[in-house]
């Protein structure tokens, strides 16, 4: 037992300690956190507006294509190329979409935070569309007719009535898919840049042992992933006592 925890020491030294190594997990985890934040934000910006134009044009269908005209093409279009978002970016790997950016849209780009941070954000925006989409849906149509009631057009009705419900309802399951998305960004490093996957391979090229900065990347995301779960848990809790 002695042999083993002094190899174990011997080997932490060698992967984290010599050469300063353990600085690559440093900016690896800062550069983990910076894209999630950063697409988590492009994510539920770009849901919010996919949402808000599907679910306009589902519950307005009958009033636009009575009214015709300009205006009933524009939304129809509009609501198509939503849809086409949609199942492009859901039907297709995160990372092939990653390397598409990285490679073929953003290809003269050297930013490769930026190019990652757009790709994720694209990604994540449509799994927070369908989120979205079904709380606002979840939502009693009373509330509309509530909201026109009190001098409310359509627009103000969703802003200030419907939305602020919608939140609340689908908070839990957006900071689930901000979860969801942390781990997905673990493939960061097909593009190159410095996340943590990609901190514990650089140190296992150079050191040519796995066990050890393999095991620490995965304890750092288990680490980020219980206590983010744990405040997901404990605003479900909240939020149910509000309720009351």
């Amino acid at each position: 037992m002695k042999e083993w925890f002094l190899e174990q020491k011997e080997q932490f030294i060698l992967n984290f300690i010599e050469d300063d190594r353990w600085e690559f997990l440093v900016q690896g985890f800062f550069n983990t956190i910076l894209l999630t934040i950063l697409s988590a934000v492009i994510g539920v910006v770009l849901g919010i507006l996919v949402a808000a134009v599907r679910t306009t044009y589902d519950n307005n269908y009958e009033t636009f294509k009575k009214n015709g005209g300009f205006g009933f093409y524009l939304m129809a279009v509009i609501n198509w190329i939503c849809k086409l978002y949609l199942t492009v970016i859901r039907g297709t790997p995160v990372v092939v979409q990653l390397l598409i950016m990285y490679f073929i849209v953003f290809a003269t780009s050297d930013n490769g935070i930026m190019v990652a941070t757009i790709a994720f954000g694209i990604n994540s925006g449509a799994y927070v569309a369908e989120i979205f989409r079904g709380g606002i849906m979840s939502i009693d149509k009373g509330q509309l007719e509530a909201g026109r009631s009190i001098g409310f057009n359509y627009v103000q009705t969703m802003i200030f009535i419907i939305l602020p419900q919608t939140i609340k309802n689908t908070l839990p399951t957006l900071l689930n898919e901000f979860i969801a998305l942390l781990k997905e960004t673990s493939v960061a490093g097909y593009v190159g840049i410095m996340d943590l996957t990609k901190a514990g391979n650089n140190i296992r090229n150079q050191t040519y042992s796995a066990f050890m900065p393999l095991i620490a990347i995965a304890l750092v995301y288990l680490v980020l992933v219980v206590v983010l779960t744990w405040l997901v848990g404990k605003l479900e809790r909240r939020l149910r006592k509000s309720d009351h």
